[in-house]
Order: structure tokens, then sequence, then C-alpha cells
């Protein structure tokens, strides 16, 4: 039987058109090139498997694993700078916004201010109050599908899966204001206290001081707020009425009227400015966006930018966010130096910054 003429015979080549298309001959990979690496746990059978085991195995693994190995590389080296003449180290810059601290990452961030890991903290107004609501009542697991009609009949606030009862809340304000009421006090006896006349003696609240005032205030070892204090560790909050703590100020203009506290931004952007531009070096370790991203980065434009940079959060720069943003944009504002170490993690914080702290700032600790 023949074959028909359509059908291909043993041992016929393809058009080579294919094969032009499809087997296209590679060029050499540039040299020094890192071939890709697989995490084997078979190499780990028998003992317990350590963070440098994992992270040894996800550095050249690819995507983000890559990147958070980027992350704890930088941030080492942030770590292990001395400037030569001095033995200065690197001016570490903190940013997290307020979710990061009703979760329970907070005690990730509580640990770099209780040892001393950082220089300074920018945060959001719930970054500061749930801090201290953490103290005063718990905050729960939930669901991020639990319907909020339904927690709102009962008193319950959520924050994607967590919930946090509105008792809390009026803990806070329990707490709060008789602090508020010392404040203002303070302020006014130093108007009439003021020897000199021309003000110089006279009580200016800023947000960072009214932060490092609640964190002596609420004493409790649980807190940021508080080993913030301890450690002499500035926590900046320009947006510090946006939120419970806001609420607090403006029901206490009403007590305290015709007098009011007043809480100055602009000693506070000169404070965290001067803090950069006096940095032997600077990095910045900021989790997620926004305020905190943005304040942290315009105060390094100062020094004509921060030498290293780690940013993690998963806003995409489509839209032409600041959070979103990659790192290289900060380099055209002048806020990341050209050459500088960077990288940016697209992983939520709380998936990565712990496996992060025990490969950089707590690695030391852990040894025995």
């Amino acid at each position: 039987m023949t074959s028909n003429p359509g059908q291909n015979q043993g041992g016929e080549a393809p058009p080579s058109s294919v094969t032009d298309a499809v087997l296209v001959k590679s060029g050499e990979m540039p040299e020094g090139s890192q071939k890709v690496e697989e995490l084997d746990f078979n190499k780990f059978a028998g003992r317990d498997i350590t963070v440098d085991d994992l992270l040894s195995g996800m550095n050249h693994m690819g995507f983000q694993a890559s990147s958070i190995g980027e992350a704890v590389r930088i941030i080492n080296e942030m770590r292990a700078w001395r400037d030569p003449e001095t033995d200065a180290k690197t001016t570490i810059f903190l940013g997290y916004t307020s979710n990061l601290i009703s979760s329970g990452l907070r005690g990730t961030l509580r640990y770099l201010a209780q040892h001393n890991h950082i220089s300074a903290i920018v945060t959001t107004a719930g970054g500061i109050e749930e801090d201290l609501i953490k103290c005063l009542g718990d905050t729960y697991m939930g669901s991020f599908s639990t319907s909020g009609a339904s927690l709102r009949e009962k008193g319950l606030n959520r924050i994607g899966n967590l919930v946090v009862p509105n008792d809390n809340y009026c803990l806070f304000e329990d707490w709060v204001v008789p602090i508020l009421d010392t404040m203002l006090a303070e302020q006014e006896a130093s108007k009439s206290n003021d020897p000199s006349g021309d003000g110089s003696d006279e009580i200016n609240w800023t947000p960072s001081k009214v932060i490092r005032r609640l964190g002596k205030e609420i004493n409790d070892e649980r807190s940021v707020l508080y080993w913030a204090y301890k450690n002499n560790i500035p926590i900046f909050c320009p947006a510090l009425t946006d939120g419970s703590l806001g609420d607090m100020l403006y029901f206490h203009t009403f007590k305290a009227s015709p007098k009011q506290l007043k809480i100055d931004i602009v000693e506070d952007i000169r404070k965290i400015n001067t803090i950069a531009v006096r940095a032997k070096r600077a990095g910045m370790v900021i989790l997620g966006g926004g305020v905190v991203k943005h304040h942290i980065a315009n105060a390094c434009l100062m020094r004509n930018g921060a030498e290293s940079a780690v940013y993690i959060n998963t806003a995409q720069e489509f839209d032409g966010s600041d959070a979103g943003a990659r790192p290289d944009e900060a380099v055209s504002w002048g806020k990341i130096k050209v050459g500088a170490d960077s990288v940016k993690v697209y992983v939520e914080a709380t998936a990565c910054f712990p496996l992060i702290v025990a490969a950089t700032f707590a690695k030391d600790a852990c040894k025995p």
C-alpha cells in the first residue's frame, strides 16, 4: 500500500522555517552569570533546618525568593558598615504602616526598637495608637470574608482578617485623655514661666514629642513606643491625627475650650531632615507605602539620597503611585543615591519580614 503524498515520510526533516523559529541559536551568557539553584531538603536530613539553610537555598531560586535574599544582604551590609574616621554606623530609618502594628508583626518591630537596631521610625497614626491600644485590650483573629454589617451590629471592627472590639478604643480614650489634660496644663504653664518673654522656654509639642510622652506613660514592655522612649529613638508621624488619636484630640478641643493643645509638625520635619543630613550613611527599611515611605525618602533627599534601601510592599507602579514605585524611581528624585544598593520585595510584610529579621538584626542574638 502506497503512502499518501501528504503524510510525513520516515526520516523527513521539519521545514527549516519551523526550526529557525523555534530553535533560535543561543548567544553566550555573560561571564559570571548565576545559575538558578534549587532548595534541596535532602541536605538537611537528620538535623534542624536553620534560617541560613533556607535563605542560602532561596537566594538564587528566582522571583521574590531572590528579592528576600537581596534584602537580607543589603540590611546586613547596612549593619556592618562603619565610618573609617568616626566609626559611626549607618543611620537606619524604619518605616511601617499601621496595619502591621495591628498584626502580630508588632512583636518583630518592637524587637528592633528594644535592641536599638534602628535610628528613627516613621509610621502612621494607627501605628501609634494601635501599639498603645494593644497594651490595654486584645486584638483577635477573624476572617477577610466576615460581613462588615454583622460586625458593626456587635461593635467590632475588622482590619483585614483581624478583629478589634470597640471597647478597646473606649479604654484608650480613658487612658489617653488625662495625659492630654496634663500636656495641655504643662503647655499653658510654660507660657507664664518664660523668663525671657520670647517664647524660647515655652513647651512646643510636636508629633514625635507627643509619641515619646505616650511611650513613657504606657510603661509596658510589649510596646514599640515604650522601647523607643527608653532608647531615645524618635518616632515621626506627620499624619498623627488620622486615626483614633485624632478623634481623641478632636474631642479634647471641646473639653479644654477655649484652651487647646498645639502640636507643631514643622519642628518635626526639621528634626527628621536633620537626622538624615547629619548621617554618615543612610539606609531605609520600609514596610508598606504612603506617608511612611515618602517621608523617609524625602528626608534622605536632603542628603542627596540614601546609600541603601529595602522596600517591602505589594503595591504596583502602573498607577504612578509612590507606594508602588520601585527604588529606581526614587533615584530620579535624588532620594536614593545613584549606584546605591536597593531592592523591592513584592511580598506582604508579615509573610517575609520575620524571616528577614531572623537573618539580619536578630542573627547575632540567636547564636549560642
